[in-house]
């Protein structure tokens, strides 16, 4: 039986991976601590756990191998690294950290405990994301000139967003290190780091006190560039993801809608727009993955170098758009 720890039930997350962790055989949810300790208290008592409010207690006790932390993204470092210090294995929600520095904290604990870790990056699972890498690396689009990657939703419009998801003391920012790690963590993935970062937030809604609309700009060494694109603003707005090179063009866009690729590299004999037939298998959620790990001894495939560039990609344009200049990368 594997035993988990909730920290916290603040990110919005948290309860679907409590319903993930509960449908994967032999796991238990057997402890819950929350900063908030009546909140806390609630959940503990709907899952039949315990409620520990001491964090460092909570962590240490024997009854828990591993944590799932939901808390803050103020304060993933200090869950974090208690964690690892008790030698819990760790799967977090991202963002891994706000800044760098906290990111290191955290991986040095990790690396210095050697438990499993995995980050909440689950777009890399999917298979149409496995066929653009795959498309990228096998050179069917030549050099990629552009990646344009958006996600958005109206969690500030609709006003369904929790009020603490819009606390930038809590969270390190709004729309783009939320929602837009999806589209960051993709182009890093699809392309990976660029040489310089570029961002621009506005405020559709001017109460609140996030970025509620962003664009990063990532320049590369070769010349190529990448958009991410994010908004809390955004109604019918799909996960939207272009790539075009030199040789060829393929659009990831609406649900359940088809790639369409076009290329010279390959099919030049039918031409025209092309469907793939056959796509990767798709990786089992980030979750599974990392209860697989635990079990395995196998590494989990969002690790810690992923979670890290995730973090130094929103740090550099949580600084450009704060100073109004680009950030050259590494910080």
């Amino acid at each position: 039986m594997l035993r988990v720890a909730m920290l916290s039930y603040w990110h919005v997350h948290a309860p679907d991976y409590t319903r993930q962790i509960q449908q994967i055989p032999d796991t238990q949810i057997t402890v819950v601590w929350d900063e908030i300790p009546g909140r806390g208290q609630e959940w503990a008592e709907k899952l039949g756990a315990t409620f520990v409010p001491d964090l460092v207690a909570a962590v240490n006790r024997p009854d828990v191998d591993a944590v799932i932390v939901c808390a803050p993204t103020s304060r993933h470092a200090d869950v974090m690294v208690a964690a690892a210090q008790a030698h819990k294995h760790i799967f977090t929600e991202k963002v891994l950290a706000a800044t760098v520095a906290e990111a290191d904290r955290i991986i040095h604990a990790v690396q210095d405990a050697g438990v499993q870790f995995c980050i909440s990056l689950p777009h890399r699972s999917r298979a149409d994301i496995l066929f653009a890498r795959k498309a990228i690396q096998e050179g069917w689009l030549g050099q990629v000139t552009l990646l344009r990657a958006r996600i958005a939703h109206t969690g500030v419009i609709d006003h369904w967003l929790p009020p603490h998801f819009l606390n930038p003391e809590e969270t390190g920012g709004g729309a783009l290190i939320d929602l837009g790690a999806h589209p960051m963590y993709i182009s890093d993935f699809l392309l990976g780091l660029p040489q310089r970062v570029s961002a621009r937030y506005t405020h559709v809604d001017p109460a609140v006190a996030v970025e509620d609309n962003a664009v990063a700009v990532l320049e590369y060494a070769n010349g190529s560039m990448a958009v991410v694109e994010s908004s809390f603003t955004s109604r019918f707005s799909p996960f939207t993801i272009e790539a075009h090179g030199t040789e060829g063009t393929l659009f990831i866009s609406f649900p359940g809608a088809p790639i369409q690729m076009q290329s010279r590299q390959i099919g030049t004999e039918v031409g025209g727009w092309l469907q793939p037939e056959r796509l990767p298998e798709p990786l089992p959620t980030p979750l599974q993955q990392w209860v697989n790990a635990i079990r395995t001894g196998q590494p989990a495939e969002p690790n810690l170098q992923a979670a890290r560039n995730l973090t130094e990609l929103m740090e550099a344009a949580n600084r450009s758009a704060r100073e109004g200049r680009p950030v050259e990368l590494p910080l």
